[in-house]
């Protein structure tokens, strides 16, 4: 592979020389025929020098800022040597007159001898220089005494001004000094209230994770708490977690009592750290055996256990007291959430939460029948089943989980802005683009982040060579270690990569069909990933054992975490050819490794992709490949362009990759657009 040439070494630019500028003695002044009087502060005898409008002296005024104590004067030369140079304000050298010459002048007229107070008190001390707006330095001169109006008589323009004689001093009365200026007002900051922020959620990042959703709930409350808002998740206590990656686990709530059918389910409450995260586990005591199934997901009853952890989640909430500024709630399993809140805790008095329910995928809504509303203690049918409320807006005699937070959120989002537009627009809301024009007013789309403390090549303990941006050659090595890894032959071929879950949503067509388009066009294919459908993990199978032998490809059936992050480190490309595409996380890090991705032009992939050739951005800001129609035809239209790209112009591949790498994909930013609509909602 091409590697990019050097950029010319810059020569060392060289010093500035100083240059100095010398000044002719001038006679000092005669004698006042007074005794001499203490001299003005420093503050009036630099505005004595401006008013003459002549040659304003670089003398500074006192200040709250700055105390002309701070700057001593220097230390007299001895007679008859000259003076050293000394640097000026700005910055170049400055000549001092010779001493002798002046001490001469004050031999035949004898100065005044005027002692100051002190350095605090007069400001500056007798015969100081004053460095005029030139950057030279004038001659020894000393400061009139008190009495003198010296509003009428400055100081000379220049040492080749004649003699100044001060008049005699009348009886006036003593001057007094200039009062100090007021400091100027700062600028009024308005620093927004720290948040209480509680997370009701299925899923959470390490712990218990499926999907996206996970990792969304992770980093949204790492990036809430780092702004300094305090943030707990709550979620159910599977059997299935991942408790090494839970500190201090401890039972902090025993008679947590959840209203069920009529009766009710003791449950306990304990209290975690996941990295750092404050979490709340809460396991119900129940022969149904909710959570203790060794699976997340997947049971013919997963609208009821969601519908209970939802109610005993309020109900942990109003039984220990917390009373959150927000409550944020994650897809239909959590959509109940704002139903409880308004229907029944509010009017026990909890009416400070406000609520934001975030929809990462329309396509699972929760439908389901009257059931459930009997169960929780929504004990009116007639009254949810209306239109405006839960009812489906298909099936009328059905209730939709997701329709009721839509209906009962203060706000809705999506996991992007081209997604929320799609399920509202462009019939990707599966049946809900009415209800979401209904509250299009509390509707809105924001993207997902990736956490840059996980997926990170300059830091990322799973990748041999650590790699940036500066740094872009470590990416080969780590392009080895993944053929070594996998058994791949060495070569300088691209590798095309597929992560993710082997789903329909996903594109498998066009998954199977970058396999082999790829091996067509020279270059190497790897695959890491599973499907929770038999059918589909078994065609991957055989798939596998078609290419078992063949040195350019590979397929990884199920998902090995450590090994993502090699693909993701050591692949040139990365496909993302999904039928519909909420927001997306491959893509993101991708770039994030400076791997380019090849997308379909759709929901969030649509958001963060720039293509390289069509595009109207500027060309700093392309970092990948798009496609439009879901067809082969335009999978090869992009993915074509990328590996000819690679072959053909190597430099400006490399170009792409490090544009994909400056993008910030981090929370920064959606952090704080969450951040603004819970202060859009929080006085609703």
């Amino acid at each position: 592979m091409a590697r990019k040439p050097k950029a010319p070494t810059a020569p060392a630019s060289g010093s500035t020389k100083a240059s100095a500028k010398g000044d002719k003695p001038v006679q000092a002044p005669p004698p006042v025929p007074e005794k001499p009087a203490k001299p003005k502060p420093r503050a009036a005898a630099t505005a004595n020098v401006a008013a003459g409008g002549k040659a304003e002296a670089s003398v500074e005024s006192a200040s709250p800022e700055r105390s002309a104590a701070a700057i001593p004067s220097p230390p007299p030369a001895a007679a008859g040597t000259p003076a050293p140079a000394t640097a000026g304000h700005s910055g170049r050298a400055v000549s001092e007159t010779p001493v002798a010459a002046v001490d001469t002048a004050r031999a035949a007229v004898p100065a005044p001898v005027v002692e100051p107070e002190s350095a605090e008190a007069s400001g500056t001390a007798v015969g100081a220089r004053v460095e005029t707006d030139t950057g030279a330095t004038g001659p020894e001169i000393a400061l009139p005494p008190k009495g003198v109006d010296t509003a009428e008589e400055a100081l000379p323009e220049s040492p080749h001004a004649p003699e100044w004689s001060p008049p005699v001093a009348a009886e006036m009365p003593e001057i007094q000094p200039e009062a100090s200026p007021e400091p100027s007002p700062q600028p009024h900051i308005q620093h927004r209230p720290s948040l209480f922020v509680v997370h009701i959620t299925p899923e959470l990042a390490p712990v218990a994770k499926v999907g996206g959703l996970a990792d969304v709930v992770f980093g949204l409350g790492r990036e809430l708490e780092i702004r300094g808002n305090h943030v707990e998740i709550i979620l159910p206590k599977y059997d299935c977690m991942r408790y090494d990656q839970i500190w201090g686990l401890q039972r902090t709530f025993d008679d947590l009592w959840v209203p069920w059918y009529g009766g009710a389910i003791h449950c306990s409450v304990y209290f975690g750290f996941v990295h750092g995260r404050k979490c709340f586990f809460i396991e119900p005591h129940s022969q149904d055996n909710f959570f203790n199934r060794g699976a997340v997901y997947g049971f013919h009853d997963d609208i009821l256990r969601f519908a209970f952890f939802s109610r005993a989640a309020m109900e942990f909430l109003w039984k220990s007291g917390k009373r959150p500024d927000i409550i944020h709630c994650h897809d239909w399993q959590t959509a109940l959430v704002p139903v409880y809140l308004y229907e029944i805790y509010q009017p026990m008095g909890m009416g400070r939460p406000r609520v934001c329910f975030t929809i990462h995928n329309f396509k699972h809504q929760g439908v389901t029948g009257a059931q459930v509303l009997h169960a929780s203690g929504l004990n009116r049918p007639e009254y949810y089943f209306h239109y405006d409320r839960l009812r489906d807006n298909h099936n009328p005699h059905a209730i939709n989980l997701m329709k009721g937070g839509i209906v009962y959120a203060n706000f809705v989002t999506t996991v992007s802005p081209r997604y929320a537009m799609e399920a509202k627009d462009q019939g990707q809301g599966f049946g809900l683009e009415p209800t979401l024009h209904i509250h299009h007013m509390k509707y809105g789309g924001v993207v997902n982040g990736i956490d840059y403390d996980v997926w990170n090549p300059e830091i990322d303990p799973h990748i041999p060579v650590h790699f940036g941006v500066a740094t872009i050659e470590g990416k080969y090595a780590d392009k080895k270690a993944l053929r070594d890894r996998l058994l791949l032959a060495d070569n300088e071929k691209p590798v095309v990569s597929f992560v993710g879950r082997l789903d329909p949503q996903k594109g498998i067509e066009l998954i199977r069909h970058a396999l082999f388009y790829t091996l067509g066009q020279g270059g190497q294919f790897v695959l890491l990933g599973s499907s929770p459908d038999g059918a589909i993990n078994g065609y991957f199978w055989g798939l596998k054992r078609q290419f078992n032998d063949n040195p350019d490809c590979h397929l990884e059936i199920g998902y090995n975490e450590e090994l993502a992050h090699l693909v993701y480190a050591g692949s040139d490309i990365m496909v993302v050819p999904s039928r519909f595409e909420p927001c997306g996380l491959t893509q993101l890090i991708a770039m994030r490794y400076g791997t380019i991705p090849v997308v379909r032009e759709i929901g969030g992939l649509a958001d963060t992709v720039i293509d390289k050739d069509f595009s109207h951005r500027a060309l700093h800001e392309r970092n990948g490949y798009v496609f439009r129609d879901y067809d082969e035809r335009g999978l090869e239209s992009a993915l074509g362009r990328a590996i000819a790209c690679y072959y053909q112009y190597p430099d400006h591949f490399r170009e792409l990759m490090k544009n994909a790498m400056r993008y910030d994909y981090s929370w920064n930013h959606p952090g704080q657009d969450y951040l603004n609509i819970y202060d859009h909602i929080r006085d609703k």
